[in-house]
């Protein structure tokens, strides 16, 4: 099993940036690739960013490229997606998770709980 905490969304104005954090405990965090995801009320949940076991091989969505990166760190089992240039379309909550590298919810095994991003016009 693999626990994960997303951490670090919040409120912020169109134009501004966040850093969403998700930590992992339980087996090995460098065994997975991870992804981020988001979900708006009403809609279904969406792929954002994945990201290979070493961080050697990165995937964005066409929605997001160039405004956000994820990036990990295997020694504090954290993976990070940093969002500049935010949107009021990227208003959701965002989820992590750990499986293998694709931008398929089916290749993730592990999920977090989310955490809320709001971003005002």
């Amino acid at each position: 099993q693999v626990q994960l905490v997303e951490s670090g969304g919040g409120l912020v104005q169109a134009g501004g940036s966040l850093r969403l954090s998700c930590a992992a405990s339980g087996r090995t965090f460098s065994n997975y690739a991870m992804g981020w995801f988001r979900q708006a009320p009403g809609l279904e949940r969406e792929f954002v960013a994945a990201i290979s076991w070493n961080g050697g091989y990165t995937y964005c969505a066409d929605s997001v490229k160039g405004r956000f990166t994820i990036s990990r760190d295997n020694a504090k089992n954290t993976v990070y997606l940093q969002m500049n240039s935010l949107k009021p379309e990227d208003t959701a909550v965002y989820y992590c998770a750990a499986g293998r590298f694709g931008r398929s919810i089916s290749s993730y095994d592990y999920w977090g709980q989310g955490t809320q991003v709001t971003v005002s016009s």
